[in-house]
């Protein structure tokens, strides 16, 4: 082996020695939260039809300024059997970049935790700054995935779901490979699932396939979904796929407590699926199976 050979040889093996050495700052996904962000009309009336449809219950609502400039918020955890939602009513203009951030991950430690991040190729997007309860950072991945990591002064004690929710993250082709390996080395994860030829139905397409990468990491499940943006709506809207016992019995609760059904259930290979829209505009994938 010439001597050039060898040492970007060893390079490598010191570099991805060092990524594995990272420590995991994940806590669980139980303390995940999807952020939903309505007008304040509307939170109440979203409230009651998620939790009416998935269980569950919401903490007192408190308005407080969650951003390191000036602002201010209603917020409130709505914490269910199948997933958690942070639910935001800004009182006043939206500082960015917050609104544009998809998910809330609890960490053991804010600081190293984003400075991990960095290390496997995400950008800090909002530097640390404290909260009412803890700390905060937003960071972007490969492809403009926005995640905000979090700590509470005060560790919270929460039940594992019954179902872990799955962060739905649709990307091109030509970012998709980026965020995963950035992703998955950071999070400690792995792809379970890869599937390049997935059928386009899932897309709501009539024919033709797309590529379905399936992630499981300390931060919980999550699908991306590689497309060429030909999207008919809602599909790429959904932050979130909530996956339950009993679709039919689900999708008529939400219908019941004001939720709309935008795509009827659906066989997706082991799944049905379908989508929901409730009162504020979020819309959420929901499925039974695997």
């Amino acid at each position: 082996m010439r001597p050039y050979t060898l040492i970007a040889s060893l390079a490598l093996l010191v570099s991805s020695t060092a990524m594995s050495a990272t420590p995991d700052y994940a806590v669980g996904s139980q303390y995940d939260t999807t952020h939903v962000y309505v007008a304040p009309a509307d939170v109440d009336a979203f409230v009651r039809s998620f939790t009416a449809t998935f269980g569950g219950q919401s903490t007192k609502q408190v308005v407080v300024t969650v951003t390191p400039t000036p602002s201010s918020t209603s917020s409130q955890l709505v914490q269910t059997p199948v997933g958690t939602v942070s639910v935001f009513g800004f009182r006043t203009p939206v500082p960015y970049p917050f609104g544009l951030e998809r998910t809330g991950y609890l960490v053991t430690d804010l600081d190293a935790a984003v400075k991990a991040a960095n290390a496997a190729g995400a950008a800090t997007l909002v530097a640390p700054f404290d909260d009412p309860i803890g700390r905060d950072a937003v960071v972007t991945w490969p492809g403009g995935v926005n995640m905000q990591l979090y700590w509470h002064t005060k560790k919270p004690d929460y039940a594992a779901f019954e179902h872990v929710p799955e962060n739905r993250i649709y990307l091109p082709a030509e970012s998709a490979d980026a965020f995963v390996k950035a992703f998955v080395n950071f999070s400690h994860g792995k792809v379970v699932d890869d599937d390049r030829h997935a059928p386009g139905s899932e897309l709501g397409r009539k024919g033709g396939t797309y590529r379905r990468i399936r992630i499981e990491s300390g931060y919980g499940k999550a699908t991306v979904l590689v497309t060429d943006g030909h999207l008919d709506w809602p599909y790429g809207t959904e932050l979130t796929g909530y996956e339950v016992t009993d679709l039919d019995a689900t999708l008529k609760r939400a219908q019941d407590s004001g939720a709309k059904v935008v795509v009827d259930a659906h066989a997706e290979g082991s799944r049905r699926a379908a989508m929901v829209r409730f009162p504020g505009g979020y819309v959420a994938e929901i499925h039974s199976g695997k």
